[in-house]
């Protein structure tokens, strides 16, 4: 199947994003945590990553993708304990901090890139 607007293109990529940020997260612990605090980076690049297509190509879509992207976070977080992980309320917020570093990140990286298009348009 051809992926035929940058619509499409950005949700198929953010779902697949989340299937791969769900199973590394659900993903049983089998070693020990390592330095601490990169968990937490993990989570606000996870995060920002799955956000970040919608931003830059789907703009419009951020009204309903930001509060299932919050609501995707929060439901791992509640999952975890049930696959030999442990649910954090900090974790929780690393995934919204990541969300809208994401945003913005995305959103600013569209309008360099529209206004470079207006000016080679113009040119």
């Amino acid at each position: 199947m051809l992926i035929s607007s940058p619509k499409r293109m950005a949700l198929s990529l953010t779902c697949l994003l989340a299937v791969l940020i769900g199973f590394l997260a659900l993903l049983p612990l089998t070693v020990p945590q390592g330095v601490p605090g990169t968990d937490k980076t993990h989570h606000v690049i996870a995060f920002a990553v799955l956000i970040l297509p919608v931003s830059v190509l789907s703009p419009r879509s951020l009204m309903l993708l930001l509060p299932v992207a919050i609501a995707y976070g929060g439901i791992i977080e509640i999952i975890q304990p049930y696959t030999g992980r442990f649910g954090e309320w900090k974790d929780f917020q690393a995934d919204v901090v990541g969300i809208i570093i994401g945003t913005t990140v995305g959103l600013a990286s569209r309008g360099l890139l529209l206004s470079r298009i207006r000016r080679e348009n113009l040119s």
